[in-house]
């Protein structure tokens, strides 16, 4: 503070004595005062603490003023240029034109007074000179000059930000005005850019951009008097020619730069650019730019882009367009309700050279920028879509070469397509129409499958396109394809098609099958016309294929809403016919399964396509695949994956048994309790030697609900066998209470697109990566794990539950005898005392031993368990009377109690 105090003084005394000074001694005791002044600022962190700094800054202005034209006056332009740079460079120590052009770089920095002093002494148009002559005239130098120097660079950075800062205020541009070199520049950039001073041109761009922002009425004025425009394009058309194209972008921006930040001032320069054939300059240089890689014509290639964009909304008159809306459109469509709201296209020559470059170019990245640059102008107002296709027909004409256009272009194309309908909620049909004239072809595969996903995506959005769809004829068409492909299948089965073809083909394939899919859902019309085509048995082949399955299901599932039976046979025999290693195909099929027997009208036809026999010999078939350790294919796939099955295959019967007394009369009738329970007691986690084990003092008690969260949540380590009797046991409570259709225990694993069939592929560690959902890390179980077996801290045998399906009771008890494991006795015997006092709990209510007395099943409960009732020293013998005694009140056996 005390050194800007001093200075302070010192310029006063400075002010006083200026009037008696001639002019030499007033410039020597400036400039000597100069270096303290840049001392303090460099000592005090930049901060100037000076009162009078709008008079220094405009004494300092003055005379750098006064030595840029005394170095300037009467020399040849290449003289001068040397002389100005000999003027302000750095020489090892600061010399007086240094000195001045640093402090005033800094005084520009400070505040808007302190610049309207500058901008006031000359300077903007003195240093435009400057800009001229360095920008014009390379420097000759010597070969063993070398680059440019790090104090020619401070020194050029110094004098841009000058400019920059004066050039920004309009008061900055107006002093331009006084000298002729504003123009000059222009058209100098225009002209020699091949054969400027390089180091300069980027420079010099940042600072004419600055000027065109702060363009003001007289500037334009002054700019459209000299034919400043008309010069600049008529140079840029000969340079074109010759000039690379990212140098005749970055040429021509700067021009365009003028044009475009004019127009909401006046439209002068815009007129003049049109005149003079600006747009076709801007069509030459742009398609000169294919085949360049993006990364040469950026950024300026790109600000050209943009600037061409703003232009199509630069016009003093609003379109008039009277439009035919094609029907039938979305409900909630109105185009009413699409007036203009401002940014609308006025300019349709300026979007005439967007259209034509899309149209005549292949490049990809020059293309993908146009389809961006229209997708810009539909979001600055809706109607434009609408002002464009009416008029200039963009997006109609482009479907016609879109199949010509690299595949990146293709997807971007049929993004901005999609958005008409997704974004606009308009459909228009007649684009429509030629997009599935490219299907219909075929020529570009890709591009086919690129089209057809556009439409499955607005085909999901409305149930209105599966009637346009239909009615237009590619519902017929999919189905005749894929009838076609069918056969290829049937006859190439085993048999591998190479690398690319398989890849794009497959694709092709799946799509077709979401698009029928998408056709089907909720139209009963459409399924009817795929079951009138006789298409059922081809759409059937696709279940074998992974990539293909969901939207086969899909379809499937549609049919089954007009033919039950049909849809069964389909489900149960694909289910039957599967090989054990098809595990992912069985899961697929019970899902889809469960998705159905939602219905209660499906039952009947489950029943009568023996749905009930077609699961339980899926879990025939899994014999001794829960063995520990695992043995033969079943080595090959997790145990999570085996538990998996079962559970789905349980829910499955679950489902067709629910509410339904038909079906649960016929499952009772013809013994289906009891071979499942003898399929479930060879999975291999059962004991199945026949030999009961000698009885042991139990050192603990645990309850049912405590072996749960002891298997699957604690520390503690428990042998696999018993996790997974657990787990049954666990699935046939819920059978018991008749929820467990209802349940979600397994994670969705979904397969991709493209990649081979998890069938093949997975051995026992990818297995184990799709773990059971309740496998918790650490004692913590999650929060929907309890949706199953209920929070352990809930006492589970002390609730009231009502047993729905007494069957399953009679699986449990014939499951007790084989909860056993050699070397684990006093375990076995501890699950075997737990699984009974649940089962006791179970028959807890007087609703639940009605139950289960008049299913006429407890004479299939003694025999499973007729040790344990004749031998008092059997450790199940007390509890499993004790169960029998609960039921003895409503007994409608009494022979078989006694």
């Amino acid at each position: 503070t005390l050194q800007w105090e001093t200075l302070g003084k010192q310029f006063v005394e400075y002010e006083q004595m200026a009037p008696f000074l001639n002019p030499e001694d007033q410039q020597r005791r400036l400039l000597d005062f100069l270096p303290h002044f840049l001392k303090a600022w460099e000592e005090s962190a930049g901060v100037i603490v000076f009162p009078n700094i709008q008079l220094l800054a405009s004494e300092v202005s003055k005379l750098l003023t006064k030595e840029i034209k005394r170095n300037l006056n009467g020399k040849p332009a290449e003289d001068a240029r040397l002389a100005l740079e000999q003027l302000l460079q750095w020489k090892g120590e600061a010399g007086d034109g240094h000195l001045l052009l640093k402090s005033v770089y800094l005084l520009s920095q400070t505040d808007l007074r302190t610049m309207w002093n500058i901008i006031g002494s000359g300077l903007p148009a003195a240093l435009m000179q400057c800009l001229y002559l360095f920008f014009t005239f390379p420097l000759k130098k010597n070969s063993d000059d070398g680059e440019t120097s790090e104090d020619d660079t401070q020194t050029q950075e110094m004098l841009v930000e000058i400019m920059l800062n004066m050039y920004k205020e309009e008061q900055g541009v107006e002093e331009l005005l006084a000298a002729d070199k504003l123009q000059s520049l222009i058209i100098a950039t225009a002209s020699l850019w091949d054969q400027c001073n390089h180091s300069w041109k980027v420079p010099t761009g940042r600072v004419l951009r600055a000027i065109s922002k702060s363009q003001t009425k007289n500037s334009i004025v002054y700019l459209q008097a000299v034919d400043c425009i008309k010069i600049a394009v008529q140079n840029l058309f000969k340079l074109a020619d010759t000039l690379p194209a990212c140098d005749m972008c970055e040429a021509a921006s700067i021009v365009l730069c003028f044009v475009k930040d004019s127009y909401p001032i006046s439209s002068a320069l815009l007129t003049e650019f049109e005149n003079n054939d600006g747009y076709q300059l801007l069509l030459k240089i742009l398609l000169g730019c294919e085949g360049v890689h993006p990364d040469e014509g950026d950024p300026y290639l790109d600000e050209i882009l943009d600037m061409l964009t703003c232009l199509t909304t630069c016009g003093k008159t609003e379109l008039k367009v009277s439009g035919n809306i094609v029907h039938p459109q979305l409900p909630h469509f109105d185009f009413e309700q699409t007036r203009s709201s401002g940014m609308t296209v006025k300019n349709l020559q300026a979007f005439q050279v967007l259209q034509s470059i899309f149209q005549k170019s292949n490049d990809q990245h020059l293309c993908g920028r146009i389809l961006a640059a229209i997708g810009t102008i539909w979001a600055w107002d809706r109607v434009n879509f609408f002002l464009l296709e009416w008029t200039l027909q963009p997006i109609n004409q482009f479907t016609d070469i879109i199949h010509f256009k690299p595949h990146l272009v293709q997807v971007e194309f049929f993004r901005l397509v999609e958005s008409i309908v997704l974004d606009l909620s308009y459909i228009p049909h007649e684009i429509l129409k030629k997009v599935q004239y490219l299907i219909r072809e075929n020529t570009v595969p890709f591009c086919t499958l690129t089209a057809l996903q556009c439409l499955l995506s607005m085909t999901q959005k409305d149930l209105l396109f599966s009637d346009i769809f239909r009615d237009s004829g590619l519902f017929g068409l999919l189905l005749a394809l894929l009838r076609k492909q069918a056969k290829i299948l049937r006859k190439s089965a085993g048999t591998h098609l190479s690398g690319l073809e398989e890849g794009t083909e497959k694709e092709l394939n799946a799509v077709m099958l979401k698009m029928v899919a998408a056709l089907t859902v909720r139209s009963v019309r459409n399924t009817v016309v795929l079951k009138d085509y006789g298409m059922v048995p081809y759409i059937k082949i696709f279940l074998d294929d992974e990539c293909y399955r969901s939207a086969t299901l899909s379809i499937l599932e549609q049919l089954s809403v007009i033919n039950y039976e049909e849809y069964m046979s389909i489900i149960i025999g694909a289910l039957c016919s599967s090989t054990q290693g098809e595990l992912h195909l069985k899961l697929d099929l019970l899902k889809s399964l469960l998705r159905i027997l939602e219905s209660p009208k499906s039952h009947s036809a489950f029943r009568t396509c023996s749905g009930f026999n077609g699961l339980l010999s899926l879990l025939s078939d899994m014999e001794g695949a829960l063995q520990d350790p695992p043995s033969g294919l079943w080595t090959a796939v997790g145990q999570n994956r085996i538990l998996e099955l079962v559970f789905y295959t349980l829910q499955g019967i679950t489902a067709a048994l629910h509410l339904d007394p038909v079906n649960s009369n016929f499952f009772q009738r013809n013994g289906l309790f009891e071979k499942m329970a003898e399929d479930l007691g060879s999975l291999g986690c059962f004991w199945t030697k026949g030999e009961w084990q000698i009885p042991v003092t139990l050192e603990k008690k645990r309850t049912f609900a405590e072996f749960l969260d002891a298997a699957f949540c604690s520390s503690e380590p428990f042998p696999m066998w018993l996790k997974n009797c657990i787990w049954i046991l666990n699935f046939l409570d819920h059978m018991v209470k008749g929820t467990l259709h209802q349940e979600s225990c397994f994670k969705e694993s979904k397969p991709e697109m493209g990649k081979a069939s998890r069938d093949d592929q997975e051995g026992p560690q990818a297995q184990e990566e799709h773990p059971v959902a309740f496998k918790c890390p650490g004692n913590k179980l999650p929060a929907s794990a309890y949706r199953l077996w209920g929070n352990p801290e809930e006492k589970l045998e002390m609730r009231d539950c009502t047993i729905v399906h007494p069957g399953a009771v009679c699986v449990m008890v014939r499951l007790l005898p084989k909860l056993y494991k050699e070397g684990h006795a006093q375990l076995s015997q501890e699950i075997q005392c737990a699984v009974v006092d649940h089962i006791q709990s179970l028959v807890k209510s007087e609703k639940s031993r009605q139950v289960m007395c008049g299913s006429g099943l407890l004479s299939t409960i003694i025999t499973s368990c007729q040790d344990a009732f004749r031998s008092e020293s059997h450790p199940l013998h007390l509890p499993l009377t004790r169960v029998f005694e609960k039921l003895a009140s409503q007994a409608i056996e009494p022979d078989v109690l006694r």
